[in-house]
């Protein structure tokens, strides 16, 4: 059971009690006539056949206050690869629509975007969400969007249900949902926001002072979550971030876009396991280590984007304060663990802190060589003013793709 603390900066909404799925889903399928829901599910092939697809389908079936699911298929370079994702997602009653992002249609509309300037970015799980995003607003049949990943080992109803429950109430007032959870198996997970992000916020903290961005980066108990619902408004003014930073730049989108007291985030389930990345201590290309940098970089240039100003000589700062930070962190987390009768590798906890070191020396080095890359891809609203028939060509391709006739676009 949770506790019931409220920060204050944002509503946190608990996990307390006993849950109650069917009362929950028995309102969403009421609140989803007046406000209907489009799930998005960002899904690379190698996911395809896993247990984690297989038991998220499973729970999937029996949702039934789901207008729309579109699912972003990435990494199907092959016709027979396509057919297979089909195949896989057809399963579901709600008939969900699937994106070919490797395909020629799709390829033909990215080309599009490049040349009046819009760049989509490189394949990757930024742009596979933007694409979905796009096909919601375009189809205009939902008013929320919800999204999680597809590797989620001990999905449940519950946690859809209570990322939806927020944005679907309209008493609630919320356009924002973040979920949050805890992360433990025999130790405690989650070492990118753990030993990286959070001591990362409060170091910059103790030299620029309370700045209101990291006030409100620091108030989410899970900030580098995947699962986010949103208003359709926001989702068309989003600008997606096309890297590992997807869920910071959202974060940092949402707070430029919307007022405080319209965000949430809400607790969705006891305890959460997905696929763990290696931490890849050598090889700044992969794993965490490649992840860590990817965040460092992106939180430096919204800081900066802020008014912070970071200069060659911050870096230096930063970074003996992040270690102060960090180390605290450690000793923190060991009590946790400790207590809790749970395994504290404090070598291996030691290695990763070590590690992001070396990932924030790397982000403020490209930073520093180029302040003003954003690898954000452009907001929807955008693509729409400057090309009013792209949506309309996004529907006839997507609907071709699924084997309907461009006449049956408004479906998709």
């Amino acid at each position: 059971m949770s506790d019931f603390f409220q920060t204050g900066a944002i509503a946190t909404l608990h996990r307390l009690g006993l849950p109650n799925v069917e009362r929950l889903e028995a309102e969403l399928c009421e609140l989803s006539v007046e406000t209907p829901i489009a799930l998005v599910l960002p899904c690379h092939v190698r996911e395809l056949g896993t247990p984690a697809v297989a038991r998220i389908l499973r729970e999937l079936r029996s949702v039934r206050y789901l207008r729309q699911i579109v699912v972003g298929i990435d990494g199907a370079d092959t016709a027979a690869k396509w057919k297979r994702a089909r195949r896989i997602f057809g399963v579901l009653p709600q008939k969900p629509v699937l994106l070919w992002n490797d395909g020629p249609r799709m390829t033909r509309l990215l080309r599009t975007l490049a040349r009046h300037e819009f760049s989509a970015g490189s394949p990757g799980k930024g742009r596979n969400v933007w694409l979905c995003f796009g096909c919601v607003i375009a189809s205009e049949q939902a008013r929320v969007i919800a999204a999680h990943d597809c590797d989620i080992v001990n999905y449940s109803r519950e946690l859809l249900a209570r990322l939806c429950y927020p944005l679907a109430n309209p008493n609630l007032g919320f356009d924002f949902c973040k979920g949050y959870y805890a992360r433990v198996s025999d130790r405690l997970h989650g070492r990118v926001t753990r030993l990286l992000f959070t001591p990362l916020v409060r170091a910059l903290k103790s030299i620029v002072g309370p700045h209101p961005l990291l006030i409100y980066l620091e108030t989410f108990r899970y900030p580098l979550a995947g699962e986010v619902a949103m208003h359709l408004d926001q989702a068309r003014r989003l600008r997606v971030p096309r890297d590992w930073a997807l869920e910071l730049g959202i974060l940092a989108e949402v707070y430029r876009n919307c007022a405080p007291r319209a965000i949430c985030q809400a607790e969705l389930c006891d305890n959460y396991d997905h696929k763990h990345q290696q931490l890849s201590p050598r090889d700044p290309s992969r794993g965490l280590h490649k992840v860590a940098r990817e965040v460092a970089v992106a939180f430096l240039r919204r800081m900066s984007a802020e008014g912070v100003k970071i200069d060659a000589s911050l870096p230096d700062t930063l970074l003996v304060a992040y270690k102060r930070h960090a180390e605290e962190a450690l000793r923190l987390y060991s009590a946790d663990a400790l207590i809790n009768s749970l395994e504290f590798p404090r070598h291996d906890e030691e290695l990763a802190v070590a590690t992001f070191v070396r990932a924030i020396q790397e982000a403020a080095r490209a930073f520093l060589a180029d302040p003003l890359d954003s690898p954000l891809s452009p907001s929807w609203d955008r693509v729409q003013a400057a090309l009013p028939d792209f949506f309309s060509s996004f529907r006839n391709a997507v609907a071709a793709d699924n084997g309907a006739s461009c006449a049956d676009g408004p479906h998709i």
